[in-house]
């Protein structure tokens, strides 16, 4: 935990003190922060004060003394609910405004951890809930520069993959096998155990329709199989198999075929400029010293999928935080599924991933690209950038 960095973070923003809650390992946030032993089950409530000045305090359950003893501070210890609130006030003393893992209106779920209840119980101290967003953004999405370096080692096995894959698509095909997409899935499966990757779920292996789903999930029922003259969407995401690594996460395009149609090309060109057109805007803002947030880069990357006249057909935000885990806390590029105002920091990683969903033709289409700002505002793509779609059946 980077106490005094955490407290300065408060002073800078003007916030009294932030409070972490938890009850049954809920907020994975509040563990990663403060490094709490999730392996042990948390069967009772705990709290956390970290103020602006002066030292920690910790409120923890006479059954459960021990729950925060790596952290420092005074421990406070309670058994009847009666007791909790009374220690719970006299630990937030005098401060009047604390961050919580809170977001307005449910604004970015992702924030928004603590339950209503215990919501009501602070404010009824008169104390002022305000979110942690941008604390977490700073202590929790931060990622070191070895944090990085897991993030391109999990890039050069997932480029590796992705490009066996259309080569295993164009082989199967020639040899008259036609795959099913969820048989496409389980070979790369294969590579990426081979690799010694980690992931939950995935990777999306969709054709034609099955494209213009986002989340779109081959299995042995709904796969169709593959066939020259098919559009192919692969969207895959993996970290290394270790501890504190970090996802990597990208789509790409291909064609079964020697020549890619130029209906095909046009709309993937659209996408692909509106990917570059968040970048650019990226690039440009840390360039110039000047703070860019999630919702504008999605602005930004939306607009030219609006202006070629596919904006309705843009059905998702334009990119997500990633970290330890795929979908994670930081910054979304969204002005979408929620207007994300969160500034995006140096030492955050997050995707541009724009698609048009046409499933009234049969077709779907996204590209991805996972960027990476070093802590001097550097602003890096991970990998290489899809630029055209793949023409599968030229691949040897």
């Amino acid at each position: 935990m980077e106490l005094s960095s955490i407290q300065k973070a408060l002073r800078k923003a003007d916030i009294d003190g932030w409070l972490f809650y938890d009850f049954h390992n809920r907020d994975a946030i509040a563990a990663r922060v403060l490094n709490m032993d999730t392996s042990r089950f948390a069967s009772r409530r705990w709290f956390y004060f970290i103020p602006a000045k002066g030292d920690p305090k910790k409120l923890v359950h006479r059954i459960e003394p021990w729950r925060c003893d790596h952290l420092p501070g005074e421990k406070y210890i309670y058994l009847a609910w009666e007791e909790q609130h009374a220690l719970l006030k006299q630990i937030l003393g005098k401060a009047s405004k604390v961050a919580m893992q809170y977001s307005p209106n449910n604004a970015i779920p992702y924030i928004s951890l603590v339950d209503a209840g215990t919501v009501e119980l602070i404010r009824s101290f008169g104390i002022t809930i305000v979110s942690s967003a941008d604390l977490v953004g700073q202590f929790e999405a931060h990622l070191s520069m070895e944090d990085w370096k897991s993030h391109q080692q999990a890039s050069a096995v997932m480029q590796m993959v992705k490009d066996e894959t259309f080569r295993e698509i164009g082989k199967r095909i020639r040899n008259g096998q036609n795959p099913l997409e969820v048989e496409i899935q389980a070979f790369m499966h294969d590579l990426m155990r081979e690799n010694e990757m980690f992931w939950e779920d995935g990777p999306i292996v969709a054709i034609n329709e099955h494209a213009a789903d986002p989340h779109f999930e081959p299995t042995n029922e709904n796969s169709f199989r593959m066939k020259e003259g098919d559009l192919v969407l692969l969207d895959l995401w993996a970290k290394k198999n270790r501890p504190g690594s970090i996802y990597y996460d990208i789509t790409w395009m291909g064609y079964i075929g020697t020549t890619v149609p130029e209906r095909e090309e046009e709309i993937f060109q659209i996408a692909r400029a509106a990917r570059q057109a968040g970048l650019d805007l990226v690039r440009e803002r840390f360039a110039a010293d000047i703070a860019v947030y999630g919702w504008q880069v999605d602005d930004a990357t939306r607009q030219v999928i609006v202006d070629a006249g596919y904006g309705e057909y843009f059905t998702h935000r334009t990119g997500h935080n990633i970290g330890e885990e795929v979908h994670g806390n930081g910054v979304n590029i969204d002005n979408l599924e929620t207007k994300d105002d969160r500034k995006i920091l140096p030492g955050t990683c997050f995707s541009i991933e724009p698609g048009i969903y046409l499933a009234h033709e049969k077709l779907g289409f996204r590209t991805e690209i996972d960027v990476f700002v070093t802590d001097e505002g550097q602003v890096e793509v991970t990998g290489p950038m899809q630029e055209k779609v793949i023409p599968i059946m030229t691949i040897v």
